[in-house]
């Protein structure tokens, strides 16, 4: 645990910059909360930049708000509460600091906003305050942003948008996978914000009142987990194409996916690609869609764009075998 202890403030130097990316849950989303193992990718070519300067008074410009952090809106909190940690953890004066932040994740898409502007935004104050970030004091500060942010959280988005390969995460503890070959997702947004609160809420009502259904459905989410694995080690992306899709139909039994989520889906399966499902906790939000490769995830962003989605990224994870 960092320990988050003062030292004598002083100014800030001219500049600090951090980076940090967006994430999306391959697989494993809700099952992952009754102890399966979940999935997480890192989306690269999705980049959050914070840049940090002295101030003569606390002040932010994002997309979001600009003007005074004192009256910033309460969306931007945990960010804020990340910033506040890390300065007063480097030294620096959080009210004698400006915080400028380019971010492209649209917030509630399960994509990891909150903990990605959160990572570059405690990446920028070490930096402007001359100092190295370890991995595990990332982590304690960027977590304590996400809990100000979901009262409770399970660390995957604080560890994965900081990620240079996905990550296997069961139990809160991360383990980085291996991919034979390189993987090239559409991430495709409904346009209406995910209801993660209110889908994981109607799984455990739906699981007390259904508890073998249910935990069939856990099971077989966590056995397509594991398939998944194998498929990234061996690199057969029509096998881990199918293994998404049949992920998709599966939460869409456990009542977490929207007309507007299958849709998407089956338009990104009917362009060309190996697999396509909901991404995140759906009821809203993105679907994530495997193309065969780089080339054709042009073409299957087109087609599920022409479906109704309201924005498309691609993003690709190079191999490392």
């Amino acid at each position: 645990m960092v320990n988050f202890f003062k030292h004598q403030k002083r100014p800030a130097p001219l500049s600090g910059t951090g980076e940090a990316h967006g994430k999306s849950i391959l697989i494993g989303e809700h099952a992952v909360v009754y102890g399966a193992p979940a999935i997480a990718f890192p989306l690269h070519d999705l980049k959050v930049k914070a840049t940090v300067t002295g101030s003569a008074a606390s002040h932010i410009d994002s997309e979001v708000f600009s003007g005074a952090i004192t009256i910033a809106p309460e969306r931007l909190r945990p960010p804020l509460a990340a910033m506040h940690e890390a300065a007063g953890r480097f030294g620096l004066d959080p009210d004698r600091l400006h915080l400028r932040v380019n971010s492209p994740i649209p917030v509630e898409r399960g994509l990891g906003s909150s903990a990605a502007v959160s990572t570059a935004i405690v990446r920028a104050v070490a930096d402007a305050a001359g100092q190295k970030l370890t991995d595990s004091e990332r982590f304690a500060l960027v977590q304590h942003a996400e809990q100000v942010a979901h009262g409770t959280s399970s660390g995957l988005d604080a560890h994965a948008v900081a990620a240079d390969t996905a990550l296997r995460f069961r139990s809160g503890t991360p383990t980085p996978l291996r991919s034979k070959v390189p993987v090239t997702l559409v991430i495709a947004d409904t346009g209406n914000p995910g209801k993660t609160s209110i889908a994981v809420g109607g799984v455990r009502q739906l699981r007390e009142n259904h508890p073998r259904f249910v935990n069939g459905l856990i099971d077989k989410l966590a056995s397509l987990t594991d398939g998944a694995e194998r498929a990234l080690l061996l690199g057969t992306l029509p096998d881990l194409g199918q293994i998404l899709t049949e992920a998709h139909f599966t939460l869409d039994e456990l009542g977490v996916s929207s007309p507007d989520l299958n849709a998407l889906s089956k338009a990104a399966r009917e362009a060309g690609a190996l697999g396509a499902k909901m991404t995140g906790g759906g009821l809203g939000g993105c679907i994530i869609a495997l193309s065969p490769n780089a080339e054709a995830a042009t073409e299957i962003a087109e087609r599920v764009s022409a479906a109704g989605a309201a924005r498309t990224w691609v993003s690709t994870l190079e191999q490392n075998v």
